[in-house]
């Protein structure tokens, strides 16, 4: 008996090389079947043939196991291969069969696609349908709309003012008509007061002239006061050297005079200064003075008529005697309107009365209000600085009031300090502490807010609370509440039970509690205990506000200083401290 040679293989996944069993070309039949089942089994193994369903694999192998039977039948061959042959047919056609079923299937499957891209763009058409028909509403309501104001473009356009219903009504007609002769009746009022341009152009050459004449006269007045201020100086040095005791030679005297007035310039102050000498020299006296002030008030008149507003400001700041520098003729002037790209005549009377009012005099309290109300509303803050400087106003609380809002509502820093600092001035000189403290708190200068209320023997704890309310911060409460000398003003317990009421300001009085707490052990303590203003009933109700705002340790800490007390005994060295312990356990 002969065998072919084994092959070697490698096993998949494993790679190992193993022998292939081959089929045994032997006499006994049984070992030539045994070899074709061996073989079959591990190629099957090797190929991972499936156990069911159709495998090409399988296929293969059944066919080169068949022709290895064919080869060794003899007495069969002719039937094995027409077997063989029926087996390729029939294999063939499943096969076939298969290639069909899978090319149906991949049809179907684009079919399907195919419908779904039909649905999808049957979808896109609806939708497409849907938004031409809402283009196409929205198309006529613009229609419509254009054409009713093309129609309300028509109506006005027969009587201008009026609707076609207006022109139909009897009454709106007469008292449109009434209007427009009103109305034409004014217009010829105006053209009546109207000049030719051959008139204004003379009045303009006239009014150059004059500009140019006003020029030479202020530089011939600002040599004269130059001289004057230089002659004064000599008069003021004479009189000195003869009223003198130990009077020096008169020659050095005349050379130091000389040196001085060599150097002597005119400033603007001085410029107001020489004005108001002038003319406090040159007033009236005797029985001209009533001719005199009707010819200076008719002036004034035309001036204003005139819309000579910077004029009149002018003569009115000059006026003898103060006569218009009062609430009247501010009242005038704040009652008429500038020209156009000028300022306010309410500012042009403010300035020129600050510039000119003597030297330790001070406007009245109703002018000085108006005056920093339109000095406020335009802005011209120098013209502020330089009334507060020089101490030009009547201090009022009402004009610390209407500063300290305009420093509230500024956003730049510095002007907002400087407002609150004149506001600081007028609420000090009036007595207005409360007001005055607040606005040095604004100010940042809380430390010095805090002595000053401690100085003030007129603030009540209800001033320091109302302090606090307007400007609150924790250091502001923390001096407050501070004992100073006879002690604080400002009770811990009422301060704390003010403040837990407020919703707003709930968290200063946690925070108050919890730096006495946080200090150390006892500081919380000796503050309850030395509470002079403070009873039993505020400060348990102070410890209920607590645990309901989930702050049980302060609770427990207020609660266990409370109850540590017996009977009615004062552990305080401060003897209003009984006022905290005279209830307990009564």
């Amino acid at each position: 008996m002969t065998s072919t040679p084994r092959k070697s293989r490698v096993c998949p996944g494993k790679g190992k090389r193993v022998l292939t069993p081959e089929i045994l070309d032997c006499d006994s039949e049984e070992k030539f079947v045994k070899s074709l089942h061996d073989f079959i089994e591990h190629e099957k193994r090797y190929l991972k043939c499936p156990q069911e369903g159709p495998s090409e694999l399988r296929y293969v192998l059944y066919r080169s196991v068949f022709n290895k039977l064919i080869a060794r039948s003899s007495s069969y061959k002719s039937v094995l291969l027409s077997i063989k042959t029926e087996y390729d047919s029939v294999i063939r056609a499943i096969t076939q069969r298969l290639e069909e079923t899978r090319i149906s299937q991949d049809s179907v499957k684009a079919s399907r696609l195919q419908l779904r891209s039909i649905e999808a763009c049957e979808s896109r058409v609806v939708s497409l349908r849907d938004r031409i028909s809402v283009l196409q509403k929205e198309n006529i309501q613009l229609q419509q709309e254009i054409d009713r104001q093309n129609s309300l473009r028509e109506q006005t356009m027969w009587i201008p003012g009026l609707t076609l219903a207006d022109s139909e009504n009897l009454e709106l007609l007469e008292k449109h008509l009434s209007h427009l002769q009103t109305r034409r009746e004014a217009l010829q009022e105006r053209r009546s007061q109207c000049v030719s341009m051959e008139v204004r152009t003379t009045l303009s050459k006239e009014e150059e002239a004059t500009q140019r004449w006003r020029n030479s006269m202020k530089e011939e007045n600002m040599q004269l006061k130059l001289l004057y201020k230089r002659l004064r100086c000599v008069y003021d040095h004479l009189c000195n050297w003869r009223e003198g005791g130990q009077r020096p030679p008169l020659e050095e005297e005349v050379q130091l005079v000389r040196k001085e007035v060599t150097h002597t310039t005119v400033t603007e102050d001085d410029f107001l200064t020489i004005d108001t000498e002038l003319l406090e020299s040159e007033e009236p006296t005797g029985v001209d003075e009533s001719e005199y002030l009707t010819e200076y008030l008719n002036r004034f008149v035309d001036l204003f008529d005139s819309a000579q507003y910077k004029e009149a400001a002018l003569q009115a700041a000059h006026s003898p005697r103060g006569l218009l520098r009062n609430l009247h003729t501010v009242h005038m002037f704040k009652a008429v309107t500038a020209p156009p790209h000028s300022p306010p005549p309410l500012l042009l009377l403010f300035h020129s009365l600050i510039t000119t009012v003597p030297v330790g005099q001070r406007l009245p309290e109703s002018v000085s209000y108006e005056g920093v109300c339109c000095a406020l509303e335009q802005g011209h803050w120098q013209l502020l600085t330089h009334a507060h400087n020089f101490d030009k106003l009547t201090c009022s609380e009402r004009l610390g009031d209407i500063l300290t809002e305009h420093a509230q509502k500024n956003a730049s820093v510095y002007l907002s300090d400087m407002l609150l600092a004149m506001a600081s001035q007028h609420y000090k000189a009036c007595g207005a502490h409360r007001k005055l403290s607040l606005s040095m708190c604004r100010r940042g200068l809380t430390h010095s807010a805090v002595e000053l209320m401690r100085r003030c023997e007129d603030l009540t704890p209800e001033d320091y609370l109302c302090v606090f309310r307007q400007q609150p911060s924790l250091s502001l409460l923390q001096l407050l509440t501070r004992p100073a000398g006879g002690g604080g003003k400002l009770s811990v317990g009422v301060a704390c039970a003010a403040l837990l009421s407020d919703p707003q300001l709930q968290e200063f009085a946690l925070q108050l509690l919890d730096s006495l707490n946080r200090r150390g052990p006892g500081v919380l303590e000796e503050a309850i205990l030395q509470d002079s203003g403070g009873t039993v009933e505020q400060w348990s109700d102070i410890s209920d506000v607590c645990s309901l705002l989930q702050r049980s340790d302060l609770s427990h800490a207020i609660r266990s200083v409370l109850l540590s007390q017996s009977g009615t005994e004062v552990l305080s060295s401060d003897p209003e401290g009984a006022l905290l312990t005279q209830h307990l356990y009564m």
